[in-house]
């Protein structure tokens, strides 16, 4: 049904389209701006008679839970480099790179010839030894020689034994076994490659359990030591890189000793289980540290607006005047704001419409309850 106004403007151009047919002039672009004009009418009485009344409600007062999220760096548990022990060519190679290995597992052989024949040698010389010994003992026994000599002859023994001792010890050392269960990183060498001694071979990872460092700011360390003490706040969650949660539960072990004055932060660690090995040393992610906040005001997110970084909302007075008043939000939630300061449980503010409606202007409004709003967030995001 078409309004009033809207009637009288197209009876009006009826007449005027007329007129020009009994003058026979009638240009086609004459009663296309006639009827787009009386459309445009109808349109812009129809949009300010729907314009209307704006939704508005007020702060909810009540107990919630927020997640802080920190950006993390996460790190095996025990992460080492494997290096050469002696100097040799590299003559095995046992594992591949990625490999989970078990403890003792041997992973390289350096060609062990030179070692092996220091072996011979010095085993060669404790044995000589040992018969020189037993020989001077026998002496001795019969005060053929003196204590002295026996004693020498005991000293030469142990020197060769010891020196024995060392030969198969740099002959161990020609073998790299894993020290505990792990991952093989990359590999530095290939087989066949001239190695000096101390020379890095790979890495090895233990994956079964992670160490996940991030910076916490003071006030929220402070926040957290409080929370701690009442024996809350210890357990955490991971958002990996790709945006999912992983499925352990973490628990905050370690908190480092000093802030860094640069930027006023200090190190937590948190440990989770691994048992999947999803987790590989080196990667990032956000750590989620929930808090519990009791009797706090939220509001909708969509109910403020920014002008030179400090936020605001419009609140209605008991005259339908909208006044911009500025207030502090605290921690951030999905579609909602934990407001400090500002405004009070019973200041109604305008929920929709902030971009059509000035400072100090009276506006025609419709009460919708904080309970409602906040439960269909959803249906009235913009």
């Amino acid at each position: 049904m078409l309004h009033p106004h809207s009637t009288s403007c197209y009876r009006a151009a009826s007449k005027h389209i007329t007129t020009l047919l009994h003058r026979r002039v009638f240009p086609a672009f004459v009663l296309g701006a006639l009827l787009v004009g009386c459309a445009a009418h109808h349109e812009d009485e129809h949009e300010g008679h729907e314009q209307g009344r704006y939704p508005v409600t007020t702060p909810l007062l009540t107990d919630t839970v927020v997640a802080r999220d920190y950006v993390c760096q996460i790190h095996s548990v025990q992460h080492i480099e494997l290096r050469a022990l002696e100097k040799g060519y590299l003559q095995d190679m046992l594992v591949d790179e990625g490999q989970q290995v078990r403890e003792g597992q041997l992973l390289f052989r350096i060609r062990p010839v030179l070692y092996l024949a220091e072996v011979q040698r010095a085993q060669a010389e404790a044995e000589f030894a040992e018969i020189e010994y037993r020989n001077t003992k026998s002496l001795a026994d019969s005060n053929v020689v003196s204590p002295n000599e026996l004693a020498m002859a005991k000293a030469r023994l142990d020197k060769a034994k010891a020196e024995l001792s060392m030969a198969q010890a740099h002959l161990g050392f020609t073998e790299i076994h894993a020290p505990f269960d792990g991952i093989v990183g990359r590999f530095h060498v290939r087989k066949g490659s001239l190695l000096d001694e101390g020379e890095l071979l790979t890495e090895l990872s233990d994956n079964s359990t992670m160490w996940i460092y991030f910076n916490v700011p003071e006030a929220e360390y402070l926040a957290y030591q409080k929370s701690a003490l009442a024996g809350n706040g210890t357990k955490v969650k991971l958002r990996m890189a790709n945006g999912e949660q992983f499925d352990q539960i973490g628990e905050i072990t370690a908190i480092e000793s000093d802030f860094n004055n640069t930027t006023g932060n200090i190190a937590f660690r948190a440990t989770f289980p691994n048992p999947q090995r999803l987790l590989r040393h080196g990667e990032t992610g956000s750590i989620l540290m929930e808090s519990r906040l009791d009797d706090v005001l939220i509001i909708p997110q969509k109910a403020t607006f920014e002008v030179l970084d400090h936020r605001y909302v419009y609140v209605i007075g008991t005259d339908s005047v909208i006044h911009s008043t500025r207030i502090e939000v605290g921690p951030e939630m999905q579609h909602l704001f934990v407001v400090k300061e500002g405004i009070a449980k019973d200041d109604r503010i305008l929920l929709e419409g902030l971009r059509k409606v000035k400072d100090k202007e009276k506006v025609d409004f419709e009460f919708i309850t904080p309970d409602s709003v906040v439960k269909h967030l959803d249906l009235y995001a913009e």
